[in-house]
C-alpha cells in the first residue's frame, strides 16, 4: 500500500496490547484543500481525522461513528464521521482560525480547541446510538482520546497523533498510533515496563509520518525490543457519502408548511453539505414534487 494512506493492527509482546498505526497526509490533505483550513484548524481537524479512522477500525459492518469536540475556544467546533470501511470525513467550526504559536514552539492547537467536551457516538445499528462523553484535558486532541478511552471505556491506553502542516499550510505528514493494553491479558510488569520506555522515547509523530516510511516501518521502529505481530492492513480516505437525495430526504423533515413557504416565495433552494462543502440546488418545482409527495394537493 505504499504511497497511499493506510492503517495497521498489530499485537505486542503475548498479545498483551494491541496497536493501531495509520498514516492519514493524503486524509488531511484533502480535507484541508476542501474547507481551507489555517494550519491550526489543519492540525486540529488532521488529529480529529485520524482518530476517527482508528475508532471507525473498532467498529463492525455498517456501524458508524461520530465525534463532536466542543470547546470554548476560537476553532468552535470539532466534527467528524467514519465508518468500518476506512472512510472518514469532518469540518471544523472556524476553519480559518490563526494563532501564534504556542510556548514550545508548536501549532496551539489546545489553546484553539479550549475546555469543553468530547462526545464519541456509536451508532451500532441499534434503536438509540452509544453516546460517551468526557471532558476535555488539554484540547490537543491525544491526551483527549487517551482520558476517553480510560474513563468511558476502561481501555488504558497511549494516545500519539500528529499533523506536520508545511509554511503554504499543506499538511506534509499526519498520522497516529493508539497502543491499548488488552483487558484479559497477564499484567507482566516488565512487559509494561519496557512498553513505557519505547513511548518516552517517540519522536513528535507529524514527523514520524512525514517521510516515506510505512505504518509497519514506523510500528516495528518504535516497539524495537517487543514482539510485533502484524495482523492486518486497512486503506483509509477522505470521503463525504453526502448526495442529492439525501439532502432531498431532510428537506421532506421540514414538514408541509416549512416547504409551503420555500415555494411561496418562489426561489431556488441552496442546501450545502459541512462535511465537503459540496452544493446541492432545489427548484422550485423541485420542492412542489416534494409537498405532493407529502399528500399536499397544492398546485
Amino acid at each position: 500500500m505504499s504511497g497511499h494512506d493506510y492503517l495497521v493492527r498489530a499485537m505486542l509482546g503475548d498479545n498483551q496490547a494491541r496497536v493501531f498505526a495509520l498514516k492519514t497526509t493524503h486524509v488531511a490533505a484533502e480535507a484541508q484543500q476542501v474547507h481551507g483550513t489555517a494550519p491550526v484548524a489543519t492540525a486540529a481537524l488532521g488529529r480529529t481525522l485520524t482518530m476517527g479512522l482508528v475508532l471507525g477500525a473498532m467498529l463492525k459492518d455498517e456501524e458508524t461513528i461520530t465525534i463532536q469536540i466542543k470547546g470554548d475556544g476560537p476553532i468552535g467546533s470539532i466534527v467528524v464521521s467514519a465508518d468500518s470501511h476506512g472512510n472518514v470525513k469532518g469540518y471544523v467550526g472556524n476553519p480559518r482560525i490563526d494563532l501564534p504559536l504556542n510556548s514550545a514552539g508548536k501549532l496551539a492547537v489546545g489553546e484553539a480547541v479550549g475546555r469543553g467536551h468530547l462526545h464519541v457516538i456509536r451508532d451500532l445499528g441499534l434503536k438509540e446510538p452509544y453516546h460517551g462523553t468526557v471532558p476535555l484535558q488539554n484540547g490537543e486532541i491525544g491526551e483527549d482520546f487517551a482520558y476517553y478511552f480510560a474513563a468511558s471505556e476502561q481501555t488504558p491506553s497511549a494516545v500519539l497523533v500528529g499533523v506536520l502542516v508545511g509554511t503554504d499550510g499543506v499538511p506534509l505528514g499526519s498520522g497516529g498510533i493508539v497502543v491499548q493494553l488488552l483487558p484479559d491479558a497477564v499484567r507482566d510488569e516488565a512487559f509494561i515496563s519496557k512498553l513505557e520506555e519505547r513511548l518516552k522515547e517517540v519522536p513528535p509523530v507529524s514527523t514520524l509520518f512525514s517521510g516515506d516510511r510505512t505504518p509497519e516501518e514506523i510500528v516495528s521502529e518504535v516497539f524495537s525490543g517487543l514482539e510485533v505481530r502484524f495482523l492486518d492492513s486497512q486503506r483509509v480516505s477522505f470521503l463525504c457519502n453526502c448526495s442529492w437525495e439525501r439532502f432531498e430526504r431532510a428537506l421532506v423533515t421540514l414538514g408541509v408548511e416549512e416547504l409551503e413557504e420555500m415555494v411561496d416565495e418562489g426561489k431556488a433552494i441552496e442546501t450545502i453539505c459541512h462535511f465537503c462543502n459540496k452544493r446541492y440546488n432545489f427548484s422550485v418545482e423541485d420542492l412542489n414534487r416534494l409537498l405532493q409527495e407529502l399528500g399536499n394537493t397544492r398546485a
